[in-house]
């Protein structure tokens, strides 16, 4: 047999992989693969081959299945898909999480080169999404869908509706509200700066003129632009709770009723200028904090995974059945990699089930025939048939969702600095401007009114209310630039107030499929190659690592290869009998419990030591153990406990270690951790974790990709990010350090506004001058002081 060529490392034009082999090569461009090579024929043979110029390797590689895509020819699911279609003319909009760069833009906008039954494509950088208009005489959703697949582009459809979800969250007319109090702050202060510079007694009339001008302007301001205020007020004051809405809305209202009478009397200019800068400024300041991030969903459940439709035998053939209509009795087809959507006993195959997501468990798990699985496992070898024996919305998992205990509505949050000083800001503002009145009573109504009303006018906490979302939003945008993405700015206060952190392993203080390998035993260069060829023909992750560890070795002949599922490999290799497995299929073993994850080997009957695969930490966690005593550590896993010895180095005690915790246990023992009067932060990355998530005062999912399925949580950790949780952790607390200095700032500035106001002698001038020099003073404080604390935590260059 002749010896295999080695073949000497390049890399794919296209998406820039090392290729394993020199079979596919175009154009004197050498490629890695054969959908690599196809995608760019297709660009080439359209005329876009300057897509290259935009990015060296733009392509991604991935897995082809023909039958992915079938249950979008299905009328319920286009119906479901399509936002709109008739005879000529179809619009879908398809979320694409793979968008990240111009090439990306450049290329999905221009995909009616590539079929012209494609008049429209139109990309949202922002959402990720993309909007195209086709022909359905022409082209069907799933040849558009199998498009962009072909280009490296496979749109992200599960049964949650992303799109939906997005699009529903940005409903609203705060910009109309701010355009709308932008123009006539604008027109007023015009109208009003001939007041403040004085008129002379020939003018007198254009005074009035202008008056009448401000109260048409300030009309829309109150009652369109400002009048959620008082809606807010209202509710508020219905349920007994004073919140700082009740001073603005009652702020708002002084100054515009002070204003009718002033003009209409000819006793005065009013505050149109001041009452326009502030409601002005308070809808800059909530939009400043409703912005969030559109591109990444923080609401997600069991059915963000989940697909639209799965594969089922009917009368001998496979067709694509949508989900909802998935029953009890039913056969479907579970291929390498897909999520198995409902409880289902095992019919023909070898099932070699991935539970990592739904229990923390790191090994997959054999499954023999006749054998119940539960919904939620990732099938990662062969096809196999199942058929269905609880729908999807009866399955384990769902069940385990739908527990109130995973849906209860959290009253565990703490209250935010601005909630908490509202009440008694309130109080205190009304109880002066009262006293105030009754002061002045007995001398002059006018000057008690005048007093009264002039107190609520500067005293109305707009500083206050601008203080928290400029601040926080200036600390989301840190948190942004460092990829820890916040859901709202309560969060990073929640975050300040955290003692104690319960962490997941798998896939949350571990890189999840990525692993350190230790090779106990002594091993020649034969005996190498004879393992390398034998696992070279497996496609079980542990063989492929072991693989990737021996390094690229020339392949021997290989006979008599038979993979026993969860069990390993038995071959013969160049003449030499090999096997490569567990204890159980190489040495009998089948009592002892590993601590570790081994692969142990045999070669002719001797043996000759194991691989010993442990998880690999990520970086930072050093780091993280650090902030022990001043945070209590807790793990909580639903992995076995093989590298308790190793954790050991990052917990200090090891009371705080608990394995093999099911869901439930996971929440309970957050529950029972509050009881205790902790503040429980809780970081995880599966299913396994959600209930711990909603539970604690602080979920944040820790995911290597932000666009894949994280579960629901308050905020995503990017796992590069890791290692800057305890600057996280620091820059949280000087956070609401800042926001306690900027409200001293704004009660200086009341105090001074007060000491005119009780007078009953606050001229609109000086109203003018105080209010937006404090609202400048204010945001200038928490930019500049949040920059520069950011930057004294290393999260800023």
């Amino acid at each position: 047999m002749a010896e295999p060529q080695t073949l000497v490392k390049t890399s794919c034009y296209h998406c820039g992989d090392d290729c394993q082999t020199t079979a596919y090569q175009l154009d004197q461009k050498q490629f890695c693969c054969q959908g690599c090579q196809q995608v760019y024929t297709i660009l080439s043979g359209a005329g876009l081959s300057s897509y290259y110029q935009y990015n060296d390797h733009p392509g991604i590689t991935h897995t082809r299945n023909d039958k992915r895509f079938d249950y979008l020819s299905e009328p319920s699911i286009l119906a479901e898909l399509l936002d709109y279609s008739d005879e000529r003319l179809s619009i879908v909009t398809l979320y694409i999480p793979q968008i990240h760069c111009s090439s990306c833009l450049w290329l999905l906008e221009r995909l009616n080169r590539f079929n012209p039954a494609i008049h429209y494509s139109r990309v949202n950088f922002l959402k990720k999404q993309l909007v195209v208009r086709f022909d359905p005489r022409q082209m069907s959703l799933q040849q558009v869908v199998e498009l962009l697949n072909n280009v490296d582009y496979e749109p992200l459809i599960s049964l949650q509706d992303v799109i939906k979800k997005q699009n529903k969250g940005g409903k609203g007319n705060l910009v109309q509200k701010i355009a709308v109090a932008g123009f006539c702050f604008g027109n007023v202060m015009l109208l009003s700066f001939p007041e403040y510079f004085g008129l002379s007694v020939y003018e007198q009339t254009f005074r009035h003129f202008f008056g009448y001008l401000n109260i048409a302007f300030s009309l829309p301001v109150v009652f369109f632009s400002g009048w959620g205020y008082f809606i807010s007020a209202w509710h508020n004051v219905r349920n007994r709770v004073l919140n700082i809405d009740f001073p603005l809305a009652l702020g708002i209202a002084v100054l515009f009723i002070r204003t009718v009478a002033e003009v209409l009397m000819h006793s005065g200019p009013g505050f149109a200028d001041t009452l326009c800068g502030l409601v002005f400024f308070l809808l800059i300041g909530k939009f400043v904090q409703q912005k969030t991030y559109h591109h990444i969903s923080f609401e997600r459940d069991y059915r963000s995974f989940f697909p639209v439709a799965v594969q089922v035998i009917f009368e001998g053939r496979e067709k694509p059945l949508p989900l909802s209509e998935l029953k009890t009795g039913h056969r479907m087809v579970i291929r390498h990699n897909e999520i198995i959507p409902a409880d289902a006993i095992l019919l023909r195959g070898q099932a070699l089930i991935d539970f990592s997501f739904v229990t923390g468990e790191a090994v997959p798990v054999t499954k023999t025939l006749g054998e119940i699985i539960y919904a939620g496992g990732r099938q990662t070898g062969e096809a196999i048939e199942m058929e269905v024996i609880k729908p999807v919305s009866q399955s384990y998992l769902t069940q385990l969702w739908n527990n109130e205990a995973f849906t209860r509505h959290q009253n565990n949050r703490m209250k935010t600095f601005n909630e908490k000083v509202s009440k008694y800001f309130t109080v205190v503002l009304i109880a002066v401007a009262c006293c105030a009145f009754l002061a002045w009573l007995p001398f002059s109504l006018k000057t008690g009114t005048d007093a009264f009303t002039a107190v609520l006018i500067v005293a109305c906490p707009c500083a206050l209310a601008l203080s928290t979302p400029f601040t926080m939003s200036a600390a989301l945008s840190i948190f942004d630039r460092n990829f820890f993405y916040l859901k709202n700015t309560a969060v990073v206060e929640q975050m300040a107030r955290i003692d104690t952190m319960v962490m997941d392993k798998t896939g949350t203080i571990t890189t999840g499929t990525s692993k350190r390998i230790d090779l106990d035993a002594e091993l020649d260069d034969l005996q190498r190659r004879l393992i390398y060829s034998a696992c070279a023909n497996s496609i079980h992750p542990l063989s492929r690592m072991i693989c990737q560890f021996l390094g690229d070795l020339d392949k021997l002949p290989v006979t008599d290869y038979q993979e026993i599922a969860g069990k390993g490999i038995t071959a013969k290799v160049a003449g030499h009998e090999l096997l490569i497995g567990s204890s159980w299929l190489v040495i009998g073993d089948i009592a002892t419990a590993p601590l570790l994850t081994r692969v142990h080997l045999m070669i002719d009957g001797q043996y000759w030591g194991y691989f010993g695969f442990f998880h690999q930490y990520r970086a930072g966690m050093a780091g993280v153990a650090a902030l022990s005593p001043a945070y209590q550590l807790y793990l909580l896993s639903g992995d076995q406990d093989h590298e308790r010895a190793e954790l050991l180095r990052f917990f200090p005690h090891d009371s705080h270690l608990f394995f093999g915790q099911s869901p439930q246990q996971k929440l309970d023992h957050i529950i029972t951790l509050q009881k205790q009067g902790r503040k429980v932060m809780m970081l995880g990355d599966g299913l396994n974790d959600s209930g711990a998530l909603k539970q604690s005062e602080l979920g944040v999912a820790v995911t290597d990709n932000v666009n894949n399925f994280s579960p629901g949580s308050d905020a995503i950790l990017d796992g590069r990010s890791f290692d800057k949780l305890p600057a996280f952790l620091r820059f949280s607390k000087d956070t609401v350090t800042i926001i306690h200095l900027s409200f001293l700032i704004s009660l200086t500035y009341n105090l001074i506004g007060l000491s005119y106001a009780v007078t009953g002698r606050l001229s609109p001038l000086v109203a003018a001058v105080l209010m937006p020099l404090s609202t400048v003073t204010i945001i200038s404080f928490t930019t500049l002081a949040t920059h520069f604390t950011a930057k004294r935590r290393k999260l800023l260059l």
